[in-house]
């Protein structure tokens, strides 16, 4: 007869640990087990049966992995969150006893600590880190736009501002943006980073009301990691453009400077303006520009065909990135002047705007190179005729479509058309589809499309006569009737199907056409509010 087994000895119960249970192992509070959890990736788990779990009980509790707990055991951190409390209780007792000679003495024997080995072993390889920079993104572009309070310091702040602009002036010099959208939330931007699409969120520069239901300490423990993560990051990626981090400007402009900020802020204000390019390392080996060998093929081959359209890909896609580089602009002071530079410099683009609105202006208003001046104001008070005049929106729409797209509708004053977001799969013949969009679609594939291809379109458009248009509506409405008898049939055997099906199958299928129907009624309801507006403007 084997050995008897008792209860809550193996099996689930030892593969989970409560998090009382976890404190006394690991001798922390609370608030220092969040922490280190926060900052090694550490997250409660559901058990499947909690009554196994629990030795019985079904009450709730909190659970953790057994073995996630002993990978904290011997955490550098923990030992200096152990020598905090140390510190801190010496810390007290001097200045209780007014020692204060001695309370300096320890104030400057405070124990620090870095995260570098947690990026380490949470991002192994460099890729992983990039398809974790979402989140880390957007919540330090969130703290650099954040007012200073007593839960928030100013140093925080400043870091994450130096941050985000480092990461920024990276994307300017790889060109590496792809789509923006304009939200409620904020300003949405997405880059494409060693073939990893990074996407993050900008808030509106509004002045921001702090909530108070908001547990600003575990914010600021992700951000404590998430300052080092981009750190690590940034680093990395201007190593990859051969350029010196922290970053140096090429030309430094101290001309009228008093009048903006002090001497020591002169560097950090030129920095975020992006308006200057990043000096390269000399000492590092200039990187080899990527040369792809291509076979000869035979033109009528379809090899020769794909490798022609990948030959066209490529072009537009440098072009893409060039898209402003022949355009000159200038920033009137009612339009966002950080977001417009970060969008034009991205591209290619020259920007600049009055020079008593900050640091960075390139040249004046004046200027008789300038194409296009970007305003928000309803008229023009005195336009030159040799510029362009456009609302902001026009940039944004021009990112999307990845071409210029014409002015006349973007001019001062005019109704602007839809701001489409890029971030829609269109794809799915369910969805809805506005006109502009499908617009977009239909130009993107002719700017796909090879020079052949276009010759013959154009040779089968002339040739088509209106006696041939209408034999192919008819035959369209006769294969439409002949679809209809189709589908007739098939509803019956539908039918049939669906008194076979078993009852679990049948709830599945019930639950799958609701859905479908749910969201046909949404298209159905959007084409419907779409023709009262085209019926209003008209």
């Amino acid at each position: 007869m084997g050995k008897m087994k008792k209860k809550g000895e193996s099996g689930a119960a030892t593969n989970y640990t409560s998090r009382n249970q976890a404190l006394k192992k690991l001798q922390l509070s609370l608030p220092d087990f969040r922490r280190l959890c926060i900052l090694k990736g550490i997250y409660p788990r559901e058990p499947k049966n909690r009554k196994k779990v629990g030795k019985g009980s079904t009450a709730y509790k909190t659970y953790y992995f057994v073995k996630d707990i002993a990978y904290l055991h011997h955490e550098p951190v923990l030992r200096k969150f152990r020598e905090f409390k140390i510190f801190t209780r010496k810390l007290k007792r001097a200045i209780g006893r007014q020692e204060y000679s001695d309370a300096e003495r320890i104030e400057e024997n405070k124990p620090k600590y870095t995260l570098n080995h947690i990026v380490k072993e949470r991002y192994p390889t460099f890729i992983d880190a990039l398809r974790d920079l979402d989140d880390a993104l957007s919540m330090v572009f969130l703290f650099a736009t954040l007012p200073q309070t007593d839960k928030i310091t100013n140093e925080v702040v400043k870091k994450c501002k130096r941050m985000s602009i480092e990461f920024q002036h990276y994307i300017v010099a790889s060109n590496s943006l792809r789509k923006v959208f304009i939200s409620i939330k904020g300003i949405y931007y997405q880059a494409e980073i060693q073939g990893q699409s990074v996407t993050w969120v900008v808030p509106h520069q509004f002045t921001q009301q702090l909530p108070e239901d908001v547990d600003f300490r575990i914010m600021l423990t992700f951000l404590e990691f998430y300052n080092t993560l981009i750190g690590f990051v940034n680093f990395q990626l201007y190593h990859n453009l051969n350029m010196f981090y922290p970053p140096k400007l090429t030309i430094q402009n101290s001309s009228d400077v008093a009048e903006y900020c002090k001497e020591d802020e002169v560097k950090d204000e030129t920095l975020a303006a992006l308006t200057s390019s990043l000096s390269k390392s000399t000492t590092d080996s200039v990187m080899a520009e990527e040369v792809e060998d291509e076979f000869h093929l035979d033109d009528g081959s379809e090899e020769a065909k794909q490798q022609a359209a990948q030959r066209a890909e490529r072009k537009q896609n440098e072009d893409f990135k060039q898209m402003f580089k022949e355009c000159k602009f200038f920033l009137s002071r009612e339009v966002n002047r950080d977001v417009m530079t970060f969008l034009i410099r991205s591209f290619g683009g020259e920007v600049s705007w009055e020079k008593t609105q900050g640091l960075g202006a390139t040249y004046e208003a004046t200027d008789e190179c300038i194409t296009h001046h970007v305003m928000d104001r309803p008229k023009v008070a005195n336009p030159i005729l040799s510029r362009h005049y456009v609302q902001p929106q026009w940039l944004f729409d021009c990112i999307n479509a990845k071409r210029l797209v014409p002015v006349s509708e973007y001019l001062p004053g005019a109704i602007l058309p839809p701001h489409l977001s890029p971030f829609v799969d269109d794809s799915n013949p369910d969805q809805y589809v506005p006109p502009e969009r499908a617009s977009m679609i239909r130009q993107e594939k002719e700017l796909l499309r090879t020079d052949a291809d276009k010759d013959e379109d154009e040779e089968e458009t002339t040739q088509v006569s209106t006696g041939k248009k209408r034999k192919r509506e008819e035959e369209a409405v006769s294969k439409n009737v002949s679809n209809k008898k189709e589908d007739k049939m098939t509803d019956e055997e539908k039918k049939l199907a669906l008194m076979m099906m078993p009852k679990k199958k049948k709830v599945l299928y019930d639950k799958i056409m609701y859905g479908k129907k749910k969201k046909a009624a949404k298209v159905r309801k959007l084409d419907e509010k779409r023709k009262v507006i085209d019926q209003k403007q008209q």
